[in-house]
């Protein structure tokens, strides 16, 4: 290896090893709670996450309307356990679900039931296993995986029926209220507004970070006479 700028070459050396020692800094658990610094980054954009993903009191209001609304219509479903999961499930909101080899009919007044779920998300969400679990006889969790295959399936039936805006609120149930919820168990949320000043300092650490690297390699790459620049573009005589 030959180097052409000793100056700028130990610059570059200087850049890539301060890089290194902080690298291994961020993956030593020196990081509240002994962690390391990518388990306490993810630890807290997921707690960030969850603050901002609670949409249950407006899925409430979009069930609401749909009180005394009943509907009758047959699901398919994938697999024995779910159709035994989907009857159990209808069971508890006290819905009907008549099964027929992998078909559930369910019979339900659709704002009750859905309000219901919701509730029942909303435990979840809240990490209060124990009242969610009591409710159902079974993993509160394990049981919000079954509503929302229960309420994925329903969703074309709805359609084929020309019920569309049924179908329409029982996506939102699954996408805004049992979805943020199952993603989120057991992790506590916080508010963006009480983290500014930690999430300001990771994202300006990130482009520094990202940029000490680019600089140590290029000047380590200038000190051996090694650079990019623009061809000269070759005039026909």
């Amino acid at each position: 290896m030959i180097i052409r700028d000793k100056k700028l070459f130990a610059k570059g050396a200087l850049l890539m090893l301060s890089f290194t020692a902080v690298f291994i800094l961020i993956f030593s658990p020196v990081f509240p709670g002994g962690v390391n610094g990518l388990h306490f980054s993810d630890d807290l954009f997921n707690k960030l996450s969850k603050g901002s993903s609670y949409f249950i009191p407006e899925v409430v209001k979009s069930v609401k309307p749909y009180d005394g609304k009943q509907v009758a219509v047959d699901v398919k479903m994938k697999s024995p356990e779910d159709v035994k999961t989907a009857v159990l499930l209808l069971d508890k909101v006290g819905a009907k679900g008549e099964a027929k080899g992998d078909v559930v009919t369910v019979t339900a007044d659709l704002g009750l039931m859905l309000g219901k779920v919701t509730a029942d998300a909303d435990l979840l969400y809240k990490d209060d296993f124990d009242k969610l679990n009591a409710a159902y006889g079974m993993d509160g969790k394990v049981a919000m995986k079954g509503w929302w295959t229960l309420l994925n399936a329903m969703i074309k039936p709805l359609q084929k029926n020309k019920l569309i805006e049924e179908a329409s609120v029982v996506n939102t149930v699954n996408q805004k209220a049992i979805e943020p919820a199952y993603n989120f168990a057991g992790i506590p949320a916080e508010s963006i507004g009480t983290k500014i000043p930690t999430v300001a300092a990771l994202l300006v650490f990130y482009v520094i970070y990202t940029m000490w690297y680019g600089y140590a390699i290029f000047d380590m790459f200038a000190g051996m006479g090694l650079s990019m620049s623009k061809s000269k573009i070759k005039k026909e005589a």
